[in-house]
């Protein structure tokens, strides 16, 4: 009677075994699909691709966009320069956008996922004529997701809400929100207009140059930066055109600048109204409150004089040393020249540091003014030659009072050094000594 209980038992104990053995490793139909089709991509893309995008928002008008060469502008509601780094976002979300899960493989009613009126359809275009059309629509009720199809595709997808965020862009959010969106590379000429006031900027194969009220050597950095903050400074988003507008008609003028590019002149009229900036500019219509993140440094470089924007340094060879520096004062004449490390006066070979000290001294002599007068008898003239003999740069010098005013040969701007400018070149040139003998082995 055992045995026959122990022999049922152990048949019991076989079949739980293979019940569960069958349980496990069993794979139905819909699992296996499933399995195989996890995480499908639902769009794949090429960005480069594309040519044309349609942005439609549930209550909003459809944004259309285009691209023009590298760049992307809104045709429509009206005609905008666009933020091809915003739309270059969007479309990089799409390649490829990966589904959580399908939901449905044969999808007959869209309604039910809040895809017959989607909260969002994006139509693109790619250069092939080829169009995809995708909707967004409700919030999945589990997990972090929304409710994704593709316009030919019976797929009805999640997607991670995140897609939302990267696609969901109003008409504000699309636009190109700087005031004078041009390339900076391209503007040929700066007009900048202010009472009583015009200077003319013009490029020029090294950099800028002065051409009113009349020809000055330029400060190529402090003209880069004013046409930097005129190209980057933006509208503020949070504030109306038609207030801004208002507040415009009787706010302080502070300038007007006009950019003239390769696509022709825009102009940006800049007023102050208390602690806040506001602009109309041609490039974008309307009148605009300027954003505070630029609005302070935009004034700061309108506000420059015109001997801010002057070149200050006497001398033009930069940080290469010179081939040659001619000094001469009084019964004073030194010439040294260069020649890879070692620097030669009179056929001596020269104190490095010291003929180092004297290039310096030469390349940082700088004015701390510019003045209209007081050039009549000069008693310091220096020659520097550089770039292989290319260069050559002469300057004379008188001394005034504790300091001198400097004039430089190709042009007819006075530069005011003080004391200790010219105390650090006569320094340098009389600490010039002979290179020490070489020690005998």
């Amino acid at each position: 009677m055992k045995f026959r209980s122990l022999i049922a038992a152990a048949v019991v104990l076989l079949i739980l075994a293979g019940v569960l053995y069958w349980s496990e490793h069993r794979k139905t139909p819909e699992s296996t699909a499933s399995t195989t089709s996890t995480s499908p991509a639902i769009l794949k893309i090429d960005p480069a691709a594309v040519t044309s995008l349609i942005v439609k928002q549930k209550g909003a008008q459809p944004v259309t966009l285009v691209r023009s060469g590298a760049q992307w502008q809104i045709s429509s509601p009206g005609t905008f320069p666009a933020d091809s780094s915003t739309i270059s976002g969007m479309l990089s979300s799409l390649a490829p956008l990966n589904s959580e899960s399908v939901v449905e493989d044969h999808a007959t009613n869209l309604a039910e996922f809040g895809l017959s009126d989607p909260s969002m359809e994006l139509d693109l275009t790619s250069k092939d004529n080829k169009t995809s059309r995708l909707l967004l629509g409700d919030d999945a009720p589990t997990g972090d997701g929304v409710y994704v199809s593709l316009g030919g595709d019976p797929r009805v997808f999640t997607a991670s809400s995140s897609i939302k965020t990267s696609l969901s862009k109003s008409l504000t959010d699309l636009r190109d929100k700087r005031l004078l969106p041009i390339d900076a590379s391209s503007v040929s000429s700066i007009d900048l207009i202010r009472k009583g006031d015009d200077i003319g900027l013009a490029r020029v194969q090294n950099g800028w140059q002065i051409e009113k009220p009349h020809p000055y050597r330029t400060d190529n950095f402090q003209v880069d930066d004013l046409l930097q903050q005129l190209t980057s400074a933006k509208w503020d988003v949070s504030a109306s055109s038609e207030d801004a507008a208002k507040i415009f008609a009787h706010a302080t003028p502070v300038a007007t600048v006009k950019l003239t590019g390769s696509s022709g002149d825009e102009t940006l009229d800049l007023r102050k109204d208390k602690d806040d900036s506001y602009a109309t500019s041609s490039a974008i219509g309307g009148t605009w409150k300027v954003d505070s993140t630029n609005a302070s440094a935009l004034g700061q470089a309108l506000g420059h004089s015109l001997d801010d924007f002057r070149n200050k340094e006497v001398f033009d060879f930069g940080f290469s040393d010179p081939d040659k520096v001619e000094y001469h004062s009084g019964p004073t004449t030194i010439v040294l020249t260069h020649t890879g490390k070692d620097w030669f006066s009179d056929g001596k070979k020269m104190d490095e540091d010291s003929a180092e000290m004297v290039a310096t001294t030469l390349r940082d002599l700088s004015a701390t003014k510019f003045v209209d007068s007081g050039f009549t008898t000069p008693l310091i003239e220096i020659t520097v030659t550089s770039g292989g003999g290319k260069k050559v740069e002469r300057v004379e010098m008188q001394r005034v009072g504790d300091g001198a005013i400097a004039k430089r040969e190709d042009d007819s701007s006075l530069y005011s050094l003080d004391a200790a400018t010219l105390n650090s070149l006569t320094t340098s040139i009389a600490g010039l000594k002979s290179a020490a003998p070489a020690k005998k082995k």
